[in-house]
């Protein structure tokens, strides 16, 4: 009989440190599939029934086509260079080639990104992200662009504004990236910079270039169906903890911290929101309540990572009130027509976040700022760093002129191309019927 081998103290040690790490990247790698699924949820069923709810019903079917429509577009340009151009090595401001075709994206962890997870984890999750963001410029100039146009624009503006973006914040060697030591180190958990500010401002700057729609603001153009904004809205915030909660890429306290902050700022802005239009009309409604909570979810998405849960109420409940204000009030003012309120929401629910997040980030929930000796520094200006304020402002200011000017100049290109706008007859008739032959309806409804 043979006797077994006998393992020193430091062999079984090393052996038990092997299990431990393999049932981590095991547990971070099961989270992260699941954030991804949660994260394109958010865009279809979830972004394409808030958004379809919120148009006149001959306008049903083509607005959540242009949700369906990213899911595809996007995840084929990703593939094919897009997280290249995002995450890739390049410069401060734009990815390299190496990832063409996803090239060398595979089930090896890249350690500039996450030690746990396979690459190709980190890329599928972060094209969900992609996907959303120009999805939510749609409801700028819901009921009145050219589906081609629309895609022509959105395919143009993934790779003009998102993709550089995506690589100043997130990607190695980018300009605002605190994470790996970038020269303007700007605090974005989630996507407050990347995704909201920019999509908010772009949307706002199509809402001025195509012009008001027909009948806009004389007529009325209600919702047609609450019921389905609810339950996309609903949704939302459901696969919201797979955007925040997931941006800690692992399985950890992290995580666990991401979403306690996001519930509670969802949850907050609800009542903020709410509170502001009982206030000023009278009585709260269903569509006010569930857009304020979009508002805080948009809101603490950049500080989700970074503050603590009493913090995220009050982010939640000033973004709230903002929101509720620039959608009442300052639309009506200027006279812009945003149609499903994407700027009012995105835009300045983004730029919110942003800033605050320099206010109430703290190095106990994340110590991901570190001096030239790789010792913590204190986060925000509640920790005494009022630096980083001044860091986020200049973030918030990058991802704005780049919104502007990305966007300006690709309507401008699109336009003369293939035209921005459906004509007179195809916006009365209904862009369901003009763009794509068919209707949401088959019977009477209001």
């Amino acid at each position: 009989m043979v006797a077994p081998p006998i393992h020193s103290d430091a062999e079984r040690i090393a052996e038990l440190e092997q299990r431990v790490a393999e049932a981590k990247g095991s547990a971070d790698n099961s989270w992260m599939l699941m954030s991804s699924a949660l994260v394109l949820l958010m865009t279809g069923p979830g972004l394409a029934l808030f958004y379809g709810g919120l148009v006149r019903k001959k306008n049903v079917l083509a607005t959540m086509m242009q949700s369906f429509a990213m899911m595809c577009l996007v995840t084929i340009m990703w593939g094919v260079f897009g997280y290249s151009l995002a995450f890739g090595q390049g410069n401060s401001f734009i990815g390299g080639f190496d990832h063409l075709f996803l090239r060398g994206v595979g089930g090896e962890p890249n350690p500039d990104y996450s030690a746990t997870l396979p690459h190709q984890t980190f890329m599928i999750y972060q094209l969900m992200f992609a996907i959303i963001t120009p999805a939510l410029i749609t409801g700028a100039f819901a009921e009145r662009m050219k589906f081609k146009a629309m895609l022509l624009f959105m395919a143009l503006w993934t790779v003009v504004v998102y993709s550089p973006m995506a690589h100043m914040v997130w990607g190695k060697g980018g300009l605002l990236n605190a994470a790996l030591g970038g020269p303007i180190p700007t605090l974005d958990f989630a996507g407050g910079t990347v995704v909201h500010v920019t999509s908010g401002v772009s949307a706002l700057v199509c809402a001025l270039y195509l012009g008001k729609r027909i009948g806009y603001p004389t007529e009325s153009v209600p919702p047609h169906s609450v019921v389905l904004s609810f339950i996309g809205a609903s949704l939302l915030w459901v696969g919201w903890f797979g955007f925040n909660a997931g941006s800690a890429l692992s399985a950890g306290s992290l995580a666990t911290s991401a979403f306690v902050a996001t519930h509670f700022a969802a949850a907050s802005a609800a009542a903020g929101w709410s509170l502001a239009e009982w206030k000023r009309g009278g009585r709260p409604s269903a569509l006010g309540a569930i857009s304020g909570a979009v508002a805080g979810l948009v809101a603490i998405t950049p500080a989700s990572g970074f503050v603590k849960p009493m913090p995220a109420l009050l982010i939640g409940f000033i973004a709230g009130i903002a929101c509720y204000f620039m959608v009442a009030k300052v639309k009506a003012r200027f006279g812009y027509d945003d149609s499903l309120d994407a700027f009012g929401v995105h835009g300045a629910g983004g730029t919110i976040g942003a800033i605050l997040t320099g206010v109430f980030a703290v190095s106990a929930v994340n110590p991901i700022l570190k001096d030239a000796n790789g010792n913590v520094m204190a986060s925000g200006l509640i920790e005494g760093n009022a630096h980083q304020l001044l860091n986020q402002l200049a973030g918030v200011a990058i991802a704005w002129i780049l919104g502007i000017a990305g966007t300006l100049a690709i309507l401008f290109v699109v336009d003369k191309l293939v035209g921005l706008r459906v004509s007179s007859e195809h916006e009365i008739q209904g862009l369901d019927l003009s763009q794509h032959g068919e209707e949401g309806y088959n019977w009477e409804t209001s």
